[in-house]
């Protein structure tokens, strides 16, 4: 019953998701798309920082969901985006290699953290979103490297934390660096990781001894789910896209948007293999 009761919410969010506009707008010199549905009121934000050589469109299952929740939505393409009007080559490697997490610092794709606060303060200074956007009520989401990215933002990284952060979504993060250092303990806002049974290079750093979910400080979740691999959070597949939202969706409702906790937060549905919860 719990199922079917998951899959016809499902269904109606999707119903919701089709009708979210996305555009494409020039923000802070970023190519910046942006979801959101008409509101009578300012808007939560959130803010989506894609993988490495991903895009912003990357994820649009996810911020079609979150835009049809009431959520104002921006995903940025960073120098690295090779789909979509991305600029990189598939052929460049990054600034540093994944296999040497050691080797990373604060200075490693400082250029993110930077495209992220530049966009926050152009979203406050433009008169197309500051109307819209609530910056009091803002929530970080990335993938792989985008989650690098956002925990970096939330506190991992000390000289790169942003201020009111109400909650940080990390989907499949290369969190790796931030285990070698030990700098997981400064993140200050509430943190969602998400893994699956198929993500080989990415899940055993956020749910072993010692890992990533152990070492952050609460509030603080980890969903794990059956059959994703590393592009589950993705466009590319289909792997438990409602799952996903289902999970992503409560977690940034609670924290963002500062709502009752949805009980499924503390609940482990079919198709999870995995669920921490300690709110």
């Amino acid at each position: 019953m719990r199922s079917l009761a998951l899959l016809a919410v499902s269904a109606l969010l999707w119903g919701g998701a089709a009708k979210a506009a996305e555009t494409r707008v020039t923000l802070a010199g970023l190519d910046v798309v942006v979801w959101s549905e008409a509101a009578a009121a300012k808007q939560p934000v959130i803010i989506f920082s894609h993988g490495f050589h991903g895009c912003a469109t990357q994820s649009r299952f996810l911020m079609e969901a979150f835009a049809s929740r009431g959520y104002l939505v921006l995903a940025p393409n960073h120098r690295d985006a090779t789909c979509e009007h991305g600029r990189a080559s598939l052929l460049s490697g990054p600034q540093v290699a994944f296999g040497r997490p050691e080797l990373w610092s604060e200075t490693t794709y400082r250029d993110r953290e930077e495209d992220i606060r530049r966009l926050i303060d152009a979203i406050a200074n433009d008169d197309r979103f500051s109307v819209r956007a609530d910056l009091a009520h803002i929530g970080l989401s990335g993938h792989s490297l985008g989650g690098y990215t956002v925990l970096g933002l939330a506190g991992a990284w000390p000289s790169w934390k942003l201020g009111g952060v109400k909650a940080v979504l990390a989907l499949s993060p290369y969190s790796q660096p931030y285990l070698v250092r030990d700098m997981l303990g400064g993140l200050e806002a509430p943190v969602m990781y998400q893994g699956g049974t198929r993500d080989f290079g990415i899940t055993p750093s956020l749910r072993k001894n010692a890992g990533a979910y152990e070492r952050s400080p609460l509030p603080k979740y980890y969903v794990e789910f059956d059959n994703a691999g590393h592009f589950a959070w993705t466009n590319i597949s289909q792997a438990a896209h409602d799952l996903i939202v289902a999970y992503s969706l409560a977690f940034m409702d609670h924290y963002v948007k500062g709502e009752a906790a949805d009980p499924i937060l503390s609940r482990t549905e079919p198709g999870v293999t995995r669920l921490s919860a300690e709110p």
